[in-house]
């Protein structure tokens, strides 16, 4: 059935599948209190997405990636995917492509922190928020961004949560990810997927390519995110929450993943 009500400038033809009748090349679409459905969609233009408040989970394929604040996230054409969030506002920033150089860069998901420059750019493109018709300033605007943006690239693969299709191992996945603050034991996985301990470790770096051990300080690295959102707790609350014992162990383990220093934002 189709939805006539316009997403992101895209008309729903029918659910998950998004219709482009404009000739307009590129375009930008900003929304407060972002909310999408939760089901999966696709549509034939590229997606810049940029998170200026909460985060925000893109589900894509065999992958999950937490787009956290002053982030953002390129999605190629025709890649399905949905987004979920469990933050109490998530203000989004979205351009969205007709076309794009030829370089395998637009081709492939990508996921970093926004620099200053880029941060700059997409704020003050939003004199053109959800004006469809095209002309030369913004024209000239949005191929800078475009030039530019393999080189605002500093690639964050640590905000990529691999999900693997053995079901044994999301029977894994899943354990951990419910009980990341209790810090399980690679034998008692192991039970679980009624594998031996080896098996286990090697199955799981075989299909997600990391270790058990890696998975497990992720899943709990993106539930501090989502904590330090909320804005209600310490840093030292928030390293107990997650299972860290001390808050220097919390600090050094967010700085492997994230590359920067836990703060209160």
């Amino acid at each position: 059935m189709q939805n006539d009500t316009p997403k992101c400038g895209l008309t729903e033809q029918n659910q998950g599948n998004y219709t482009d009748n404009h000739a307009t090349d590129a375009y930008f679409w900003y929304e407060q209190d972002w909310k999408h459905d939760a089901y999966t969609h696709v549509h034939q233009r590229y997606q810049l997405t940029y998170v200026e408040q909460g985060y925000q989970y893109f589900h894509l394929g065999s992958k999950t990636y937490l787009v956290p604040k002053n982030h953002v996230i390129w999605i190629p054409s025709n890649q399905e995917h949905r987004i979920s969030s469990e933050a109490k506002t998530v203000h989004l920033r979205v351009a969205l492509f007709k076309t794009v150089p030829q370089m395998d860069f637009f081709q492939e998901v990508h996921v970093f922190s926004a620099p200053p420059v880029l941060k700059e750019m997409l704020l003050y493109a939003s004199k053109w928020n959800q004006i469809m018709e095209e002309h030369p300033e913004q024209l000239y605007f949005i191929q800078a961004i475009l030039r530019n943006l393999p080189e605002f690239c500093q690639e964050q693969q640590s905000l990529q949560i691999p999900v693997p299709t053995h079901p044994r191992l999301l029977s894994v996945c899943n354990h951990i990810n419910s009980h990341y603050m209790l810090q399980p034991k690679v034998d008692d996985l192991a039970v679980l997927a009624q594998l031996s301990t080896r098996s286990l470790q090697r199955l799981f770096k075989q299909e997600t390519g990391i270790t058990i051990q890696k998975y497990t300080q992720l899943i709990r690295i993106l539930k501090s995110i989502e904590l330090l959102d909320k804005q209600e707790f310490t840093l030292s609350e928030i390293a107990l929450q997650v299972g860290y014992k001390s808050l220097s162990a919390f600090t050094a383990s967010y700085q492997t993943i994230m590359k920067n220093a836990p703060s209160r934002r």
